[in-house]
């Protein structure tokens, strides 16, 4: 793996050259990646926020039918021996303890992955991986505070199996461990340490699942 960062792109421009050329209008986008209808024009002629939401970049770089890298976001690199691919670092922390605030999902950087070591863990697309920091040790021994975790967004609730996930709560972030009972097709969500409590029998539709933890790296002292 190797640290590396986004090129430097002015997301504003580049987004207010594309409604242009595309006839497209600031309400509509905005409502497209979910937001309030004046929200696209904020950004562009305020700058408010100071930059796009990894998850808007993308959602408004598929739309365009633009690389991801045309609005900011990582590029892929070619390295001897196979294609290198740059996983976002999100400035978000996933708690395994009280909660983490999820707010802004801002780019705080770049880690490049070999493609064909991503190939084996079987069935992600890179699109839908992005690196996120676990906070507390409500699942310890198996992630502890520090911990860097590759979430898989495309491996969510559609695809729900026991397993590690990240789960959306109050605007914030849990990774916890799910067990689906096969008899009566509840969730149960659980804590590796068990000193933290868990919630058993839970409808899948109320859980907000983020994503499932396919990875996970930890500095050693």
């Amino acid at each position: 793996m190797i640290e590396g960062r986004m090129a430097e792109v002015n997301q504003k421009a580049v987004l207010e050259r594309l409604i242009e050329e595309r006839r497209e209008d600031y309400a509509s986008l905005s409502r497209l990646i979910g937001r309030n209808a004046a929200y696209i024009q904020q950004f562009v002629k305020r700058g408010v926020p100071r930059q796009l939401a990894e998850r808007d970049r993308r959602t408004l770089a598929r739309y365009f039918n633009v690389p991801d890298e045309a609005l900011g976001g990582p590029a892929p690199l070619l390295a001897a021996g196979g294609a290198i691919v740059r996983l976002p670092r999100l400035d978000v922390e996933a708690s395994a303890g009280p909660g983490a605030n999820a707010d802004g999902e801002t780019v705080t950087g770049t880690v490049a992955f070999d493609r064909t070591w991503l190939r084996r863990l079987g069935g992600v697309r890179a699109d839908d991986l992005s690196i996120i920091t676990v906070t507390g040790d409500s699942m310890a021994p198996t992630l502890i505070d520090g911990d860097d975790i590759l979430i898989d967004r495309g491996d969510a609730a559609e695809r729900l199996r026991d397993g590690l996930y990240v789960l959306r709560r109050d605007e914030a972030l849990l990774v916890k461990r799910l067990a689906l009972n096969p008899a009566n097709q509840l969730v149960s969500i659980r804590s590796d340490n068990s000193a933290y409590p868990g919630w058993p029998d839970c409808p899948p539709q109320s859980l907000a699942i983020v994503g499932r933890v396919v990875w996970a790296g930890r500095r050693f002292a």
